[in-house]
């Protein structure tokens, strides 16, 4: 080993690396073909591929916990006492990472009896001893006592170095003092005892004031108040505690320096090893001989050399015709000047045949100077046999959707769309990632693209598109297409590895594409006299109870404020806090109001309806009004297929689904959609679709007779849980069914049942108790979906829609517990979801081929509503209800309520 070398040795925390790549969730449910996990080597592997690219070191370790006891057992029997079994799948991963680690030429100690940090320190200890410098990558706190002048810690994750200043500035004491820092504070994860509420802060403040932990138990009697007993009550430990926090630098480790340099490694063995995990791009990587650049497994990063070319020429714009015409498939991209489809205006369009290689063509730049440009309307001219061909479908966009809308405008049908990138990250993994093309390129390709505000700037300064320099637009409308052919070549072959998820893409999500383009466009109508009428009445309500709530508080006070609304319910009305806000104040939030307005409090109450109309009139009566298009009289919202995770469609501008049914004013906003002069509404709803299908999935036989027979199924669940004849059912006892049928559905706790029915917990758990009781196959069906989740990762709709579940392995149990609730929510919600989407293409197909003059104008929820000419309407409704109910076979009847009008409330 030469003396004084620039490059420092890096010493790796391997126990550390493989903990933090176990618990991210995104990794966690990696798995290969034969469904052996991969996610923590995966992690480790990636995270020493970086920090070989960052340092390019010539000697670097990789150190790992081996099994057994070491001397701190000895010393403290309880030493990490509470640590839980290893997991089955982390210790699957253990000796693969290790065999690949070698293989990648990486020297690797693991040394029974002995801790990772003990021979990482006595590591540190030697290298430096040879006058070189030391880098120890690790996220454990308990190594910044190693640092020194010749010691760094890097944290691989976070990217953060930490020398002496920064020890000092992290954790307010100097490197010298870690180890009694360490020990007043304990270790809860290593079962360490320190003094009891202890915390970072006090332990810094008495060492900044001592120095040393034997100084602060000299001056433990100074230390007042309970903390000071707290010290003194723990001062016999503290020693024992702090021998437990040091590392030991003096292990027996009988090395040669020179065993720490980097090898040549193995690549039999690592082809086998990336072949066996499917790590597709590091092989790929190891047959072109790189070794050390970071590549995530889930990328396929390239170096291509770009060509962005503009098109302003004919002839330029005609060899690119022929191109798209030879292709069987290519990216397609519109620049515009809005983001509301309906306003938008065509400033260019772009599209890519092979990776790496795009045109833009500009037709609506309007800046001084601007160079010549196509005329948009010859452009279109052309394009249109392309883009409108049904029979050769090849164009994949991301998002193409909105493309639709905005061709649709200029006479073309965008109907040759053969993918959509968006939606092949989204059924992949509804999860994993936001599906925008920005996260899409960086996680798939690892490539930082270029950015909207790049190309724009930002805040009152921005520019419209059609006032980018084209040059400008062109890297960036160019890259779009670009990026959208290779991540399509990405995902594809994803998709195809699991045929069930890639059948609710194909048949599904793609096919809805030109339903919802067609919804979009087709709007619906509003009344404005109504919402403005609505406006005014909900204000006059708004000022009434502003002025009751003054009366109750004795004075005025800012209905807004939290602050005010404070001070007046729980320091001067003395209510009692119900919950705490982050910061330790009293919240006001507005559940925290609804159950103090529920236990009778006034003042709440006033407060809760007043906020309940201001975001009435703010969200609905007042915006709906200036959403409606001047052009078509109608309001045109936007429905988001990649959002919900469950598989539910969104919508936004407006927000159909959050529009309230239940209260009166919500009911009086529904009125204002209407039905066009000499046409009606029809709205089907899906009948208690959720529990049928829980009733499918459970198979529980009473469940099953009941839907059969068509009975009121929150009274036969009240039946069989009171043990009462269905005709003596009482109201509460069905309102408290009710409470129990769709709670379990979303994993209502006994706790949150009593509170919904105001009864106690254990009255509650008596009630699910005596449910189970009469429909265990219910309780089977929620048991056996928890222990599937736990060991896939994920669960999946009736359909095969899948949905990840990173947190069910979480060691957090609130986190473990919402996923567990998710894993049995989930199938029901995502197969609700499938089946009112199956619905809905065929109808859509059905009403093109046969109703041309009926629209389906919303989907909320579980009800699809259509506006049909009157003298229809009678026709259509039998035919509606007939192919929701054929959208899919249960074992249980599907049922459709419908309901017509001339708004959209009369039509219930």
């Amino acid at each position: 080993m030469a003396e004084k070398h620039d490059k420092p040795v890096i010493l790796v925390d391997g126990s550390s690396y493989l903990y933090r790549a176990y618990h991210i969730p995104q990794l966690q449910q990696l798995r290969n073909a034969r469904g052996e996990p991969t996610g923590a080597v995966y992690g480790v592997l990636n995270m020493l591929r970086k920090l070989r690219n960052d340092y390019a070191p010539e000697y670097m370790v990789v150190v790992f916990d081996a099994k057994g006891k070491t001397f701190r057992h000895d010393l403290y029997e309880a030493y990490k006492a509470n640590r839980s079994v290893m997991p089955e799948e982390l210790q699957k991963q253990i000796g693969p990472l290790h065999a690949i680690v070698r293989a990648m030429g990486l020297p690797l100690l693991s040394i029974e009896g002995v801790e990772a940090d003990d021979i990482i320190g006595t590591l540190a200890r030697h290298v430096q001893q040879q006058g070189w410098s030391v880098l120890i990558s690790t996220g454990d706190k308990d190594m910044a006592q190693l640092v020194n002048p010749r010691v760094k810690l890097v944290n691989t994750m976070t990217n953060t170095l930490l020398d002496e200043a920064a020890v000092l500035d992290k954790f307010g004491v100097n490197p010298g003092q870690i180890i009694d820092y360490l020990a007043l504070m304990g270790d809860s994860s290593d079962n360490i005892p320190g003094v009891d509420k202890v915390g970072p802060k006090t332990a810094a403040k008495w060492l900044q004031e001592y120095g040393t932990l034997e100084q602060v138990l000299a001056h433990a009697a100074d230390i007042k108040g309970k903390i000071g007993e707290n010290l003194r009550a723990a001062a016999p430990q503290l020693p024992l505690s702090k021998r437990l926090t040091t590392i030991d630098c003096g292990v027996d480790l009988r090395f040669e320096p020179d065993e720490l340099r980097i090898g040549s490694g193995n690549a039999t063995e690592l082809r086998d090893w990336f072949t066996r995990f499917e790590f597709k791009s590091w092989l790929s990587d190891l047959e072109q001989g790189v070794t050390a650049e970071a590549a995530p497994s889930t990328q396929e990063k390239t170096s291509l050399e770009l060509k962005y070319e503009t098109v302003s020429s004919k002839e330029r714009f005609e060899t690119w015709l022929e191109r798209l015409r030879e292709s069987t498939l290519f990216a397609f991209d519109t620049e515009t000047t809005s983001l509301d489809y309906m306003q938008a205006e065509l400033v260019g369009v772009s599209f890519a045949v092979t990776a790496g290689e795009a045109a833009y063509v500009p037709v609506g730049h309007r800046y001084p100077g601007v160079p010549d440009q196509l005329p948009c309307e010859y452009v279109l001219e052309q394009l249109k046999p392309l883009l409108e061909d049904r029979v050769k479908r090849r164009v994949v966009g991301q998002h193409i959707k909105y493309d639709r809308n905005v061709l649709r405008k200029y006479g073309i049908l965008l109907d040759s769309i053969a993918h959509d990138t968006m939606l092949q990250s989204y059924v992949l993994n509804s999860t994993a990632t936001r599906h925008d093309l920005d996260s899409l390129a960086k996680r798939y390709l690892d490539i930082d693209t270029l950015k909207y505000e790049d190309v724009t700037g930002r805040g009152a300064k921005q520019l419209c598109f059609d006032q980018v320099d084209i040059e400008l637009a062109t890297r960036y409308s160019a890259e779009d297409a670009d990026l959208a052919l290779r991540l399509h070549n990405v995902l594809r072959p994803k998709l195809d590895e699991i045929p069930s998820v890639s059948g609710v893409y194909s048949e599904i999500e793609l096919p809805l594409i030109g339903v919802l383009s067609r919804m979009e466009c087709n709007g619906v109508r509003v009344d404005a006299d109504r919402l403005r009428q609505l406006s005014g009445q909900f204000a006059r309500q708004m000022l009434e109870l502003e002025a009751q709530a003054h009366r109750e508080a004795g004075g005025p006070f800012n209905l807004g404020s939290p602050k005010q609304i404070q001070e007046i319910l729980f320091e001067q009305q003395g209510l009692p806090v119900i919950r705490k806000t982050p910061k330790g104040q009293p919240s006001t939030a507005e559940d925290v109001l609804q159950e103090l307005a529920d236990l009778g409090h006034r003042l709440p109450a006033l407060i809760v309806q007043h906020r309940g109309l201001s975001k009435l009139k703010s969200t609905y009566t007042d915006k709906l009004t200036e959403l409606i298009d001047p052009k078509t009289g109608r309001v045109h919202t936007s429905y988001h297929q990649a959002v919900a995770s469950t598989g539910r469609l969104s919508s936004s501008d407006p927000n159909l689904q959050n529009i309230p049914i239940r209260t009166q004013d919500g009911r009086e906003i529904r009125k204002a959609f209407v039905a066009s002069p000499g046409k009606q509404l029809i709205a089907a709803d899906y009948s208690q679709i959720e529990l049928r299908i829980m009733a499918h999935l459970s198979g529980d036989k009473g469940l099953l007779q009941a839907f059969e027979r068509g009975e009121d199924i929150h009274r036969a669940t009240a039946a069989e849980v009171f043990r009462v004849a269905r005709d003596s059912v009482t109201t509460e006892q069905r309102r408290a069914a009710k409470a129990i049928n769709f709670g379990l559905i979303y994993g209502m706790s006994a706790f949150g049942l009593g509170k919904q029915l105001g009864i106690g917990r254990n009255q509650a758990q008596a009630y699910v108790d005596l449910y189970f009781e009469r429909y265990p196959g219910v309780k089977n069906y929620m048991d056996a979906t928890r222990q599937l989740a736990h060991e896939r990762g994920y669960v999946e709709t009736v359909f095969g829609r899948r949905l990840y579940l990173p947190e069910i392995q979480s060691r957090n149990a609130q986190e473990r517990q919402y996923a567990e609730r998710t894993a049995i929510n989930a199938p029901m919600q995502g197969t609700a979801a499938d089946i009112i989407k199956r619905a809905m293409i065929d109808l859509d197909h059905w009403l093109q081929q046969e109703h041309a003059d009926v629209l389906i104008t919303m989907q909320v929820h579980d009800e699809l509503v259509f506006e049909a000419p009157a003298d229809k309407v009678k026709l259509l409704c039998e035919h509606i209800r007939d192919r929701m109910r054929k959208a899919a076979e249960l074992s249980v009847p599907l049922d459709v309520d419908i309901g017509t009008g001339e708004n959209w409330d009369e039509a219930h």
